[in-house]
């Protein structure tokens, strides 16, 4: 009760306040770590890449040296975005494997690819052709994680803290990118010759060990039970998860909803085909805007300008006055603190209190005017070689961390929430995959122009700040229209969106509480006829 007393405390909605305190049980925090180890490999992939890329023995070893600004620019972005190509496919490929095997065998398989991938580049030795090929086998598997294990948490998680539960992933993935910078930052200080690269690159393996192992151990979702008929399962499963008796008011009534919203589908579909989906997705109103919010958000989310720091925080930090190697990783380090440290408070604290909406807009603001600051310092007062940073140069430094505490606030976390809990449940693992595979497919875009605009957007790259600070200006003003979504059950997603009227069926928590009320109701007045 202790753990149920301080959720209480820090997340105020009215659904935590309805459901039985039961259903906030240690398991469902246990699943979605198991799962989340995903983000961790997402978190650890930018960390190590943009260090590595840096490293004096990695840029001998593939022949970085010597090159123009340009043309290292053009290789350091093509060695970084063959993954995202990779990631961009396994996530289009995640949703007819999740679909058909389930959410637990195919976060195993997508392990597999991710560990085969990090090993191949560990041990490329100068070869091209083994690095691409060990970055796209990986990006298959770390795109298929993006798409599984968000939709997998938000399928098991009750909803008064789904939106911390699904910030998990963004979270583990920040922890992924601390870890990764450190470890970059270790190896170039106490590892020398081709050690110095590979440790770091063999890392990158250490979260699908963890994915794997830890899945292991997890149940199967028990909403994609339910939509293969196997109801038997996915109540013994829900009962688990929600640790309360199958029997229990709360749990019928969850699978009440669930029932009632797979009917629905069926009666506006019929078929389960590839051409069925298409139908259902693009042609039912509510469904077609649910996809399209999900895309939309996802390429808002890359286009903050976030990737670019990501990949290239060692060079970013250099251009802001940061002289030496070692102090440029250290700067970087911290970067990756702050991110986690942020996403952390704000899973716990807001994300189920403040909501979606309003952590889109705030954060919108915020990111722009911290571009905003960049674009002007670079232009204007730039750093000088050999000469001490300016004042304005130190304020540049905490821009950049303001600005990463602002996307872990917002646009980080809320966008995989969001994008995991509004499709309709037949749809959700295609709707998450169509996201996940924007949100990589404009991931290498900007990974991919983002040293080029560094090197040619002005002096020291002062448009590139502008460009994306004018984006993240944008996306606070259009955000202020997406429809809030904290405490609503998934399966009542589809009231809110208009494609199905749960009018007839109580709220499922308030059902439970009236059944509790009446039961304490009887013992009462059992003990005064006494």
């Amino acid at each position: 009760m202790g753990g149920y007393n301080f959720l209480r405390t820090v997340v105020r909605n009215d659904a935590i306040a309805l459901d039985p305190p039961e259903v906030y049980n240690w398991r469902v925090f246990a699943l979605a770590a198991a799962a989340c180890f995903g983000g961790t490999l997402f978190g650890m992939d930018t960390g190590i890449i943009g260090g590595v890329l840096t490293m004096p023995d990695f840029k001998a070893e593939f022949g970085l040296n010597g090159l123009s600004k340009t043309d290292a620019a053009n290789l350091s972005a093509n060695l970084v975005t063959t993954m995202q190509a990779g990631a961009f496919a396994g996530a289009l490929l995640a949703n007819p494997l999740a679909g058909k095997l389930g959410r637990k065998p195919g976060l195993l398989i997508v392990a597999l690819f991710a560990f085969i991938g990090g090993i191949l580049q560990a041990f490329s030795y100068g070869n091209f052709a083994c690095f691409y090929v060990g970055r796209f086998v990986e990006g298959l598997g770390l795109g298929g994680a993006t798409m599984m294990a968000p939709t997998y948490v938000a399928e098991n998680s009750p909803r008064g803290i789904r939106g911390l539960l699904i910030g998990f992933y963004q979270l583990f993935e920040t922890m992924g990118a601390m870890v990764a910078f450190f470890i970059d930052y270790g190896a170039l200080l106490n590892i020398s010759g081709h050690g110095a690269w590979m440790v770091p690159l063999a890392m990158q393996s250490l979260p699908p060990v963890l994915i794997f192992v830890s899945i292991l151990f997890c149940p199967e979702s028990p909403r994609w039970l339910a939509s293969k008929d196997n109801w038997d399962k996915a109540s013994e499963v829900l009962s688990q998860v929600r640790h309360l008796p199958v029997e229990h008011p709360y749990v019928q009534q969850e699978l009440l909803e669930l029932r009632t919203q797979l009917e629905e589908e069926r009666r506006s579909v019929h078929g389960t085909g590839f051409w069925a989906t298409q139908k259902e997705c693009w042609l039912v109103p509510g469904n077609r805007k649910r996809a399209l919010m999900s895309i939309g958000l996802m390429v808002c989310q890359q286009w903050t300008g976030t990737n670019a720091i990501n990949y290239y925080a060692p060079t970013i930090f250099t251009a802001l006055g940061i002289t030496g190697n070692a102090n440029s990783l250290l700067a970087t380090g911290v970067y990756g603190i702050v991110k986690m440290v942020s996403c952390g408070l704000f899973i716990t604290f807001l994300a189920d209190t403040l909501g979606r909406r309003w952590s889109f807009v705030w954060t919108g603001f915020a990111m722009s005017f911290c571009m905003f600051y960049l674009g002007f310092y670079v232009r204007f007062d730039p750093p000088v070689d050999g000469a001490a940073i300016p004042a304005a140069g130190y304020v540049a430094l905490v821009m950049v961390y303001l600005f990463a505490a602002a996307f872990q606030f917002g646009w980080g976390p809320v966008c995989w929430i969001y994008v995991s809990e509004i499709p309709t449940n037949r749809l959700r693992g295609y709707n998450v995959s169509l996201a996940a595979a924007t949100q990589w497919l404009f991931n290498l875009v900007v990974a991919r122009v983002s040293p080029v605009m560094l090197v040619s957007a002005g002096a020291h790259g002062y448009g590139t700040y502008f460009i994306y600070a004018c984006f993240c200006f944008a996306m606070a003003v259009i955000a202020y229209w997406v429809p809030e979504t904290k405490g609503i059950s998934l399966e009542r997603m589809d009231e809110l969106f208009g494609t199905a009227d749960f009018s007839g069926l109580e709220d499922v928590g308030k059902a439970a509480k009236q059944v509790h009320d009446e039961e304490e109701k009887g013992v009462t007045e059992n003990r005064e006829r006494l």
